[in-house]
């Protein structure tokens, strides 16, 4: 689903006009991300949550000259 369908959606079942929706919609996303950004973790309750996790490199690998690749 792109983030116009979903507009879209929270606009019928809202019963909001499209512009209103993408308003709240950008404000739910732009606080979620801000609070991110300070360290905190968003949880909604029977959906889920969001936080920001470190993760170790990965080594990326060039498909064309992987020497795993197997040529017929």
């Amino acid at each position: 689903m792109t983030k116009a369908e979903f507009v879209a959606k929270v606009a019928e079942k809202a019963e909001l006009k499209k512009v209103e929706a993408e308003k709240a919609v950008n404000a739910f996303l732009e606080t979620v991300t801000e609070t991110l950004k300070a360290g905190d973790k968003v949880v909604f309750t029977g959906f889920g949550s969001f936080e920001v996790t470190e993760r170790a490199a990965r080594e990326g690998r060039n498909p064309s000259t992987c020497p795993c690749q197997t040529v017929s």
